[in-house]
Order: structure tokens, then sequence, then C-alpha cells
């Protein structure tokens, strides 16, 4: 069986045109050891979120691209799991924030901490609302991006969402 990281490798390289071409983002390739199993945990994501029907659909186009190449397990078996990204997921790329604006973020910016609701991103970086007002901020600058879980976000629209909501 191929090492770890060399059957991630030949995964990723299976996998993301297959992703791609399905209108998708590969995100996150993870492969480990469950007993004799390989389990492979890939994360696609795409503007305007994924739906159910979205992850059965790639992860169909995954399946038959793995199962063609055959090479990538040896001759052990294999589960497929292709999913989403989580909430956890760190924004680390353009894609990221952009795919999250209205929502409550903490990042560091520089050597400060700052909680803050993404109100735009455009192609130089961020631009982040609270109680001080807006805070533009270059993709250099920002550290990883957490969201923050928001049981009752501000409707869109309202002077609260304008201002960062309450917090």
């Amino acid at each position: 069986m191929p090492a770890p990281q060399a059957m991630r490798s030949r995964i990723v390289a299976l996998v993301e045109p297959v992703v791609n071409a399905a209108g998708y983002d590969l995100e996150e390739v993870a492969v480990n050891q469950a007993g004799r199993r390989t389990v492979v945990r890939v994360v696609v994501d795409t503007d305007g979120g994924i739906t159910l029907d979205d992850i059965a659909a790639v992860s169909r186009d995954v399946s038959s691209a793995l199962d063609e190449d055959g090479s990538s397990f040896g001759s052990g078996p294999y589960t497929l799991e292709v999913t989403s990204p989580g909430v956890d997921r760190p924004l680390t790329e353009p894609r990221h924030w952009r795919r999250n604006v209205g929502r409550l973020v903490t990042v560091r910016i520089g050597d400060k901490s700052l909680t803050a609701r993404i109100t735009e991103v455009d192609d130089q970086g961020v631009h982040l609302t609270d109680d001080r007002g807006v805070r533009t901020a270059t993709f250099a600058e920002l550290g990883p991006g957490k969201v923050q879980v928001e049981f009752a976000r501000p409707k869109a629209g309202t002077d609260e969402a304008a201002e960062g909501g309450d917090r």
C-alpha cells in the first residue's frame, strides 16, 4: 500500500479535476486508515453553498474516478466520505471570506483580535463592521478567521445588520 502522503497526493490529482468539472472547489482531502480499510474524506464547496443533492452527485463522480483508477488503495477496500466544510473551518482563502459575507467572525489583524461582521469582500480584502465602524483589511493582513455561531442573526437590511448586530 502506498505511503499516506503519496496516497493523498495521488487522490488529490484524481479528484480535483472531477470536482472542478462539476463546478465546485476542492477544499480538503484527508486519507486515514481504519483497520484494513482506507477512509477518504473529500470536502467540497461553492459560492452560494452546496446542497445534499450536490454532495450526492459529486460523490458519485469522485467514486467513479477512484474506482476507475484502482491503484490508489492497493488491493484494500476504501470508504469515501464527501462533505461540505463545517462552520469550524478557518477562513483562509479569499473565497472563504466571500462565502461568509454577513456572518460574524473573529480574526487576528496584525497583533489585535477583532470580532466583527463581514460586510463586503473585494479583490483587495475584507470590510469588517463592528460597533466602532468599518475596518478594511487586506488578505495579507488577515489571520485565519473563525465564524461565530449566531442563533439569532439580524435580518438583512435592518439597522442591527448594518451596525454588526448585538454582541
